[in-house]
């Protein structure tokens, strides 16, 4: 039980404990990027459109949820077990079996997507600047994240939990020592963008968040 109580202690400290501790400020940075909490996921959120990036090009927006809406403003994105994500809606609907399944043994995963024609007012927010090179490694990571079909495209497995959502196919595997907020921090780590030392926390991923610019 001690070594329990000892692993949670240093799993607790080591969220507190920032990556990069020296200053790494860039110049440049006027593209805009959120991070959402919902208490338990971290999500990704980027506009569809900028100068640089389109995701109108890369995903079908009128097909993401069931209410068909192609002109949404930003796209979520989050990723982590298939089985959970896919069969847990709320909190209330945890099923034990599968949440040990998805802690203990390597599973497939799911991408996450939903569409916004605002910035969602009802989750914990947060955004920052990069700058253009960092905004783009972290579209190639997010893009690298889906399985595609043949053709290319990515592949839709269901309808999400709101009528503006949907599940994709995703590469990796989730696991207790690669969980949903291990790949946001792994993605923000592409941007440059300071994460703490353990990254499997939702609240400490927006504990750290801040941009790296001047």
């Amino acid at each position: 039980m001690s070594f329990v109580f000892f692993s949670l202690a240093l799993l607790a400290i080591a969220a507190l404990i920032p990556r990069k501790w020296s200053d790494y400020s860039q110049q440049r940075c006027n593209l805009n990027i959120c991070v959402s909490n919902t208490g338990i996921h971290s999500n990704i959120i980027v506009p569809i459109k900028n100068n640089v990036f389109n995701w109108s090009e890369n995903i079908l927006l009128d097909g993401i949820g069931i209410d068909t809406i192609s002109n949404y403003t930003y796209l979520s994105f989050g990723w982590g077990d298939r089985d959970f994500y896919m069969s847990t809606p709320s909190l209330r609907d945890i099923n034990l079996s599968t949440t040990l399944k998805a802690l203990f043994l390597p599973t497939s995963s799911v991408m996450d997507v939903k569409g916004y024609q605002s910035i969602p007012n009802y989750l914990e927010v947060k955004c920052i600047k990069i700058s253009q090179i960092d905004y783009l490694r972290l579209m190639e990571f997010i893009q690298a994240t889906f399985q595609v079909d043949a053709k290319g495209r990515k592949i839709r497995l269901g309808d999400g939990h709101t009528t503006n959502a949907g599940f994709y196919a995703a590469n990796g595997s989730y696991s207790v020592l690669r969980t949903c907020n291990s790949w946001t921090g792994e993605g923000l780590r592409k941007a440059n963008v300071n994460t703490p030392l353990w990254d499997g926390l939702s609240f400490a991923i927006m504990w750290h968040l801040r941009s790296s610019c001047d």
